[in-house]
């Protein structure tokens, strides 16, 4: 795997918080159930998970 500097790290970090954002708000939008809330309820998982992954990796980076 290869190694990102921890500006690419930042960079990508910012993205999956607008990500975020995006789609909690998109979210409120469709009652619970509906395909669409579904979707973005997987969709916000996976980007929670990436958030986690991304800051353990620009911790790492930083020591």
């Amino acid at each position: 795997m290869s190694e990102y500097t921890s500006e690419e790290l930042t960079e990508a970090l910012r993205a999956i918080n607008s990500i975020i954002s995006k789609c909690e708000k998109a979210q409120e939008k469709f009652p619970e159930g509906n395909t669409h809330h579904t979707l973005l309820k997987n969709r916000l998982k996976a980007m929670y998970i990436s958030k986690v992954l991304i800051t353990d990796a620009i911790s790492r980076n930083n020591n």
